[in-house]
């Protein structure tokens, strides 16, 4: 199952994962992601996958 990480260091704050995929990413007090869930079904693969490539830092990774 495809799980997505992200790189609290590189995360600048921007929520556009957050508003791709609210139900995979938040923002904490600091404007930092958090990460919801991490486990990626394969139905929801794509959607996860664009949020991830809509960070403008690439601070978030899709992989096996």
């Amino acid at each position: 199952m495809p799980v997505v990480t992200a790189d609290l260091k590189a995360c600048q704050g921007y929520a556009n994962c957050v508003m791709a995929a609210p139900d995979y990413f938040d923002l904490d007090d600091d404007g930092n992601v958090v990460m919801v869930k991490t486990e990626v079904p394969e139905a929801e693969r794509s959607r996860v996958t664009e949020a991830a490539r809509s960070c403008p830092v690439s601070a978030l990774t899709v992989s096996e």
